[in-house]
Formats: structure tokens, sequence, C-alpha cells
């Protein structure tokens, strides 16, 4: 289990959304400082966090990032993108996109910050996945986070022996600029962060944080049909 009271933590994408919510919920558990990252930093505007310029598909920007965050205890990969490239119709270069973002970008990141954090005395990775990981309704979107869900699975154990642990949040739909489009039942972003901080403080291996999330990971031990019922139509 980790400690949130005092900790050290860096969030990617932490000016808006789920991002800024898990920085106000650090802070209110007792976080010493948080790192709140964004392309430009001028768009933090939590009051008490330190705005940190970062493009997580950029090697330069992660390396100088991390140079000035050497006391980091926790790291929250949050930033995203959300392309939703067709395979069969987009250009192939809008799915590698996808993938740069979800996937290399919070590789990058980790495989930067995980020296810190084991010289640190070891601590705690929460990567934001999505319910979308389970199931390919959005494409490259879909493709991007399940390949992330296996990094996360993976990284979980390379990290074990290095005091370092591990969570995976799974989400649906919440209510931020990303999902402004969709028409159906949203978690605030205060939810998600309080359910994915009571995880890192348990020590959670997953955070499944609404019903609909809960409803398709049950689902996956199922005929394909039954994630898929289009396919019988």
């Amino acid at each position: 289990m980790t400690s949130i009271e005092g900790s050290v933590a860096l969030v990617t994408g932490g000016s808006r959304g789920i991002g800024r919510a898990l920085v106000q919920g650090l802070y209110e558990r007792g976080a010493k400082k948080v790192y709140a990252t964004a392309r430009d930093p001028r768009t933090v505007t939590h009051p008490d966090a330190v705005p940190l310029a970062l493009e997580v598909t950029d090697p330069a920007s992660v390396a100088a990032a991390v140079e000035q965050a050497q006391d980091v205890t926790l790291l929250i990969n949050n930033a995203g993108a959300s392309v939703n490239a067709n395979f069969l119709e987009s250009p192939v270069e809008d799915v590698r996109r996808e993938f740069e973002t979800n996937f290399y970008g919070p590789l990058l990141v980790t495989r930067a910050l995980v020296p810190v954090i084991e010289r640190n005395g070891g601590g705690h990775i929460l990567n934001v996945h999505s319910v979308l990981s389970w199931i390919g309704l959005l494409g490259s979107y879909s493709a991007s986070k399940a390949a992330f869900w296996s990094q996360t699975n993976s990284l979980r154990l390379d990290l074990k022996p290095r005091g370092i642990e591990v969570t995976g949040l799974h989400v649906g739909y919440v209510d931020t600029d990303m999902a402004a489009h969709v028409d159906a039942p949203k978690s605030s972003p205060d939810a998600v962060a309080a359910q994915a901080l009571d995880g890192i403080a348990s020590g959670a291996f997953e955070v499944l944080a609404d019903d609909l999330t809960r409803q398709v990971k049950a689902q996956l031990s199922a005929d394909v049909a039954v994630m898929y019922p289009q396919l019988l139509a």
C-alpha cells in the first residue's frame, strides 16, 4: 500500500478534467507536492500545483520535465488523446498518432521516472485506462487503450521487485471536454479521482470506476457475441 500523505506526485494532463480532479484530490489527502503537467503549463490553474511543461510523445520534453521532478514518488499517467481513427478508412498516421499519445507516451514517462521513484524509496504508478480497453468500439482509441492495459499488466510484474506498485484505472463516460458530445450518464471527475486515489492507498491492482465498466469487465470471459451482439444481427 502507498501512503498519499507526504507523497510527491506527478500527474500528466493535470490541467483539466480527471487530471485536475486528481491534483485536487492529492492535495486534499496530504500530498506534499503535485506536479501538474500540460503542453502549455499556463493552463494549469490549481493554486497549489507546480506547473510543468510536458509533451508525452517527445523524449526531449519528457527528459526535461523529469529533470525538474527528481523528488517524485507517485506517477499518474493521465494524459491521452481521442482520435478514434477508423482502421479501414482513416489515414494510418491518425492511428499511429493515437498510439504515440496513449501507449508510447506513458511508456516514455514511466521509463524516465521509474529510476527516480526507486531512488526515492519506491512508490506507486496509476495508469488511466478506459472501459474501451476491453471493447473495440472506437477504432484506434480502443486499440491504444487495450495496448496500454497490457503494458500496465506487464509493468506491474516488472516493478514489484523494485518497490513500485501499479494500479490501472478503468472508467466509462466522464463529464469532461473529451465526452462533451456524448448523450449518456457520466461520472464526475471528482468521483473518479476519489476512487482512483482510494485504489492507490489500498494497493488495488485495478479500479473500476462505474457500473458500465464493471459490467463490461464481467463479460470478458463470455462468448464474443455477448460483447458484440451486432455480429448476430
